[in-house]
């Protein structure tokens, strides 16, 4: 119900049954009530006066598979039945921060927001560090690995990484938009980063 004025100071806002909007009220009378309460309130605009029953909302069990580079387990995590929660949506766990990448709500159906009680299935990945994919190509020889780094860490194509005691330059960098042979980017948009050889002159 508490919201903040222009002038800084916080007023008691809801919705007035004679306005019919959301208006400020004055708070004539609190009862306690279970784990909630009860508030007689006098519109300001109006002068309307009306009873506010404040609960908490229920709370339910969401299963959320959690993964890190290869690494993935499943949970269950509390949430307010009536939170709204959406892809992209960053939560911590474990002193460790994650990213919501898919939601379903019923058999296999996926969706991009929706109410935590409507949620059947939840998907999530750690925003801690980012694993990125790379390609190593010396001559006819490619081999695949990975490196892990900050997510907001950023690549440029010709930089000179040193990997396994070897200096490598990087010759392109692969998004979800395509490949590209200039510019940088962070780690959290790169799909993988293909590099070659420094060749000593």
């Amino acid at each position: 119900m508490n919201e903040e004025a222009d002038d800084g100071r916080v007023a008691d806002v809801t919705e007035c049954p004679g306005c019919s909007s959301m208006t400020e009220h004055a708070i004539l009378k609190r009862s306690p009530k279970g784990k909630g309460e009860d508030l007689l309130v006098r519109c300001l605009e109006c002068s309307e006066v009306h009873l506010l029953n404040l609960r908490p909302a229920a709370s339910v069990k969401v299963k959320v598979t959690l993964s890190k580079g290869e690494d993935s387990k499943s949970v269950m995590l509390e949430s307010d039945s009536d939170e709204i929660i959406s892809v992209g949506d960053l939560f911590q766990f474990e002193d460790s921060h994650w990213s919501v990448t898919r939601i379903e709500i019923g058999d296999k159906i996926s969706a991009d927001s929706c109410l935590a009680r409507e949620i059947v299935s939840m998907w999530s990945v750690n925003k801690d560090t980012c694993v990125v994919k790379i390609t190593l190509t010396d001559e006819e020889n490619s081999v695949s690995s990975t490196i892990d780094c900050d997510p907001e860490k950023e690549f440029s194509c010709g930089t000179v990484m040193r990997i396994d005691g070897r200096r490598w330059r990087i010759r392109a960098i692969h998004t979800g938009e395509g490949r590209t042979l200039r510019g940088k980017r962070v780690a959290a948009d790169i799909r993988r980063m293909y590099l070659h050889p420094v060749v000593k002159s």
